[in-house]
């Protein structure tokens, strides 16, 4: 293995000038620190991740606590797949490397916190779980710099998908295009950030547009779940005064509704009109295309990542806040213009 002597005598300068041209100090001239890096490379030359830590403090890794909840949740699904691979990309680009905190729930196995300090980590980014789990709020609570997405604790970090203005605009646009009859099947309400934001949105849209929307127009479904979307869909289409568009929690939701709906010999948008929600790379390929929220997930992981980076690197300077990231109205063709206003 190559070591800092032999680089050193590679070049013809001192150890030390050698450890300070590849830690990048000032005290060297930009020349001379080209040249050792330049010759370190030719060489072969690694660091030491071990002997790194001890000199900074920090292992340059990052914690990732991910947990796949649900069928099709998790990093198989499109929005959070996204957003990790933007945080990886860009703690990367600045050294750091990603370890997934142990989620298994086997007898004896450590508990989040314990699995994040037996690792060494430095930060944690923490998305797709239970935040009520008493071990993610004893990790959010404990001394390892934390950033959650999707899910705000008073003081610390979080990214945010501004799911408020998401459901907005798609009930404004709705509205615009004459449906006064709108349904809402929305996701289980163990996230208030995203599930409770989204409803009340909902809610304030309709009171703010003068609509009068039933109680049986709202029904809770389950995220990314197509035969419980066509379940809650058939409900809908059933009754007597059916809605003339079906909001779904999701796009991958809006396809159970959109197979209940074609088995009915009903057609998209002509019969009946649909939305989604996130954006996904399905949603654009489907026919009709679907109209849905795009969500800015390259944003949420790159800024996650800049976030808890600054935690680590500037904890007395780094403000805990909450970054609100909006998405974009993507107007497929799954909701059709009806010219009577009372419809």
């Amino acid at each position: 293995m190559v070591s800092m002597k032999d680089i050193s005598a590679a070049c013809g300068v001192s150890v030390a000038t050698v450890s300070k041209a590849l830690n990048d100090h000032r005290d060297v001239g930009d020349e001379t620190k080209q040249r050792i890096k330049q010759i370190a490379k030719e060489m072969g030359y690694f660091p030491n991740s071990s002997a790194r830590a001890l000199k900074t403090n920090k292992s340059y890794n990052i914690g990732v606590l991910f947990v796949e909840e649900l069928p099709m949740s998790g990093l198989t699904h499109d929005y959070y797949a996204t957003i990790l691979d933007s945080f990886k990309v860009a703690v990367e680009a600045k050294g750091y490397d990603i370890t997934f905190i142990n989620c298994n729930r086997r007898k004896g196995r450590l508990s989040y916190l314990e699995h994040s300090k037996f690792r060494g980590v430095d930060g944690v980014l923490i998305a797709c779980v239970n935040f009520d789990d008493p071990e993610v709020v004893e990790l959010v609570n404990s001394d390892i710099p934390v950033v959650t997405i999707d899910y705000a604790f008073d003081g610390k970090l979080a990214v945010l998908s501004d799911n408020a203005k998401g459901i907005r605009d798609l009930v404004k646009y709705i509205y615009s295009q004459g449906h006064r009859k709108i349904a809402y099947i929305h996701g289980q309400k163990n996230n208030e950030n995203v599930t409770g934001n989204r409803l009340k949105s909902f809610l304030d849209t309709a009171k703010e547009l003068g609509l009068d929307i039933p109680d049986e127009y709202i029904i809770e479904g389950k995220y990314r779940d197509t035969d419980n979307a066509a379940k809650n869909a058939s409900i809908l289409l059933n009754m007597k005064e059916r809605p003339t568009c079906i909001i779904f929690s999701d796009d991958y939701s809006a396809i159970g509704g959109m197979n209940e709906i074609k088995l009915r010999g009903l057609n998209i948008p002509e019969d009946i009109s649909i939305a989604g929600y996130d954006g996904s790379n399905i949603a654009a390929q489907i026919e009709p295309q679907l109209t849905t929220i795009v969500q800015d997930t390259r944003m949420i992981g790159r800024i996650a990542a800049d976030n808890l980076i600054n935690l680590i690197e500037k904890p007395k300077s780094t403000t805990p806040e909450h970054n609100v990231i909006e998405g974009m109205l993507r107007k497929g063709r799954s909701v059709r213009r009806i010219d009577d206003k009372r419809s």
